[in-house]
């Protein structure tokens, strides 16, 4: 299983030198690290990322966070992926540029189909 994590390239730049990821912004305000499937994150890049720039969208191998991944009733009832504890590096699969052009985000072809 797949997940999806949209941070600023600075955000994610500390991350690495620290070896894990442990949020950032409302993360650590709500006290759990907010990730989005494939079939969400269009949707979450729309509403909270539209008009920044340098961004990385963060793929993440669900399997290897083990139960400190949870999926929790959110935005319209969905279920959204969430992290209670940190992401470290090697749960991490890609990354990836994520672009806004006039008609939205551009998404890797990778995710297109999921």
């Amino acid at each position: 299983m797949v997940v999806y994590k949209i941070l600023p390239r600075t955000v994610w730049s500390k991350a690495i030198e620290q070896g894990e990821f442990a949020g950032h912004g409302i993360d650590l305000e709500d006290g759990f690290i907010h990730l989005s499937s494939a079939q969400q994150v269009r949707e979450t890049a729309r509403l909270h990322f539209a008009g920044q720039t340098d961004l990385l969208l963060i793929e993440v191998d669900g399997e290897q966070l083990g139960e400190s991944l949870t999926w929790e009733s959110s935005r319209g009832g969905d279920l959204f992926p969430h992290v209670y504890g940190v992401i470290p590096m090697a749960a991490v699969t890609d990354t990836y540029p994520l672009a806004e052009s006039a008609d939205g985000f551009l998404f890797p072809e990778s995710i297109q189909n999921r």
